[in-house]
C-alpha cells in the first residue's frame, strides 16, 4: 500500500462518517501540487504533458494518442465531435449510466438510442444493440459499468460489420482489461474520468485515447478553443508564438494543478487496485447470506477495475433500497445509487417520450441497486463497520 491519507491498518473512529468514494490522497500528491504552485505554472503545461505520457505508457499507447481534459463528459463530447458522424446520426448506448453519457451525445448533435443491459452484469447487451441497428446508426457508446468490461469482442464485431465508430465510456474502468487488452484502447476512442470519487482522481479531470492520429489531433485542438497551439507553447521559454483558430472549439483543457495530483495517483494505481479488490472480495463473502444480490463474477480473461460494489435488494428484504440508504446514512455510512435508469428522468421522458418499462432490466437494476463505499482509503475497521451495519439491517 502506498502513502495515503488513511491506511487500511488505522482504526475506525467512533461516530466517524464514512464518506462514499473518499479520495485516497498521499503526501506525494500534496508535494507535487505545492511544487506546481511554486513553479508559477498552473494552467496546461509540463505536468499535463507528463501525465499524458505516463497515462499512455500505462495503457500501452503513444503519448500523442492521449489528450488530458477537464472531465470525462468533455472527453465524450470531443470524441463524438471528432468521430465526424453524419448529421443527426443515432448513437446507441446504455440506459444504466450517468446522464453525462447521453448528454454528450446530445451536445454533439446526435440522437441517443438506448439498448437494454444484461441483467447479471449491468453492461449493455450486444444482442440488444444489434436489434437497434438501422441505417441511421453512426456509433456505439458502451459504458463499462462499475468497472466491469463490456463484451467488447461482440461490440467490435457489430461495429465492424456495420462500419460504426465505437467510443468507450471508461469512467469506471481505468485499470480494467478485456481479454488482456486495456479498456479504452479497443474502440476508436476511450474516455476516462478522474472525478473525486474515481479510482484515479485529479479532483475534476479526464483523458481521451484515440486510435486515429488525425482524429485525436482534432480532439486536442477542440479541447482548447480550437487553437492551433496551447498556452504552454505560446508562452514557453522559447518565446511567444502566435496561434491560429482552426475551428470553434471548447474550454476543456486540464490544468497542471490537476495533473500534479494525477501523476502520483497513476503511480499508486495498481497498489490501490489491490486494496479495492480485497475490499470487493470481503464484501462478497460477508453478504452471501443476506437478502441482496452481489455483483456477478468477472468473466474469465477479463480484469475488473473494482470501482463500484453494487448490491441489489431482493424482493423479500426487510427494507426497500431507499430505506436502506437512509438507515446507512443515519449510522454514519455514505452510500450511492448507480444508477436510476436514464428513462426514469423527466427531461428525457419529455424530450423523447422514453419510459423505463421499455428497458426492463435497466429499470429493475436502477430501482433495486445501492453502492457501498469502495475507496482504497477504506480501513479494515471501517469495512467491518459497514459489513456489520448492513447485516444488522437486513438479517
Amino acid at each position: 500500500m502506498t502513502d495515503s491519507a488513511q491506511s487500511p491498518e488505522q482504526s475506525d473512529k467512533a461516530g466517524e462518517y464514512i464518506i462514499f468514494g473518499a479520495p485516497d490522497i498521499g503526501e506525494a500528491e500534496i508535494e507535487e501540487v505545492v511544487d506546481c504552485l511554486r513553479s508559477g505554472w498552473l494552467g496546461s503545461g509540463p505536468k499535463v504533458k507528463q501525465f499524458e505520457a505516463n497515462f499512455g505508457d500505462y495503457k500501452g499507447v503513444e503519448s500523442d494518442a492521449v489528450v488530458a481534459v477537464n472531465s470525462c463528459t468533455a472527453g465524450l463530447h470531443l470524441a463524438l465531435k471528432a468521430a465526424d458522424l453524419r448529421e443527426g446520426a443515432e448513437v446507441i448506448t446504455t440506459p444504466l449510466t450517468f446522464c453525462a453519457t447521453v448528454n454528450a451525445i446530445l451536445h454533439a448533435g446526435y440522437r441517443p438510442v438506448l439498448a437494454d443491459v444484461d441483467p447479471e452484469t449491468g453492461n449493455i447487451d450486444p444482442e440488444k444493440i444489434e436489434s437497434n441497428l438501422n441505417q441511421d446508426t453512426g456509433a456505439l457508446l458502451p459504458v463499462h459499468y462499475a468497472g466491469r468490461p463490456c463484451d467488447m469482442d461482440a461490440i467490435m464485431d457489430l461495429a465492424s460489420r456495420s462500419a460504426l465508430k465505437v467510443i468507450e465510456d471508461c469512467a469506471h474502468a481505468v485499470e480494467a482489461k478485456h481479454q488482456g487488452r486495456p479498456l479504452g484502447t479497443l474502440g476508436d476512442f476511450g474516455c476516462f474520468s478522474f472525478y473525486v470519487t474515481k479510482n484515479l482522481t485529479t479532483g475534476e479531470g479526464g483523458m481521451v485515447i484515440g486510435k486515429d492520429a488525425e482524429a485525436i489531433s482534432r480532439v486536442r485542438t477542440l479541447a482548447l478553443h480550437g487553437l492551433s497551439a496551447d498556452a504552454w507553447h505560446r508562452f514557453s521559454d522559447s518565446g511567444y508564438r502566435h496561434y491560429a483558430v482552426a475551428e470553434a472549439g471548447f474550454k476543456y483543457n486540464m490544468m497542471d494543478l490537476q495533473a500534479a495530483i494525477g501523476l502520483h495517483q497513476l503511480a499508486a494505481l495498481e497498489a490501490r487496485w489491490l486494496r479495492r479488490r480485497d475490499l470487493f472480495t470481503r464484501y462478497t463473502q460477508a453478504f452471501h447470506d443476506c437478502p441482496l444480490d452481489c455483483p456477478a463474477a468477472t468473466a474469465a480473461g477479463d480484469r475488473h477495475a473494482y470501482h463500484l460494489f453494487t448490491v441489489q435488494l431482493q424482493d423479500d428484504a426487510p427494507l426497500t433500497r431507499d430505506q436502506l440508504l437512509e438507515e446507512l446514512h443515519k449510522r454514519g455510512i455514505g452510500a450511492g445509487v448507480h444508477y436510476l435508469s436514464i428513462a426514469e428522468h423527466p427531461y428525457y421522458q419529455q424530450r423523447f417520450g422514453w419510459r423505463p418499462e421499455c428497458w426492463p432490466h435497466a429499470m429493475r437494476i436502477g430501482r433495486r441497486t445501492l453502492s457501498l463505499p469502495m475507496s482504497s482509503s477504506v480501513t479494515d475497521a471501517q469495512a467491518e463497520r459497514i459489513i456489520n451495519t448492513v447485516r444488522e439491517l437486513l438479517l
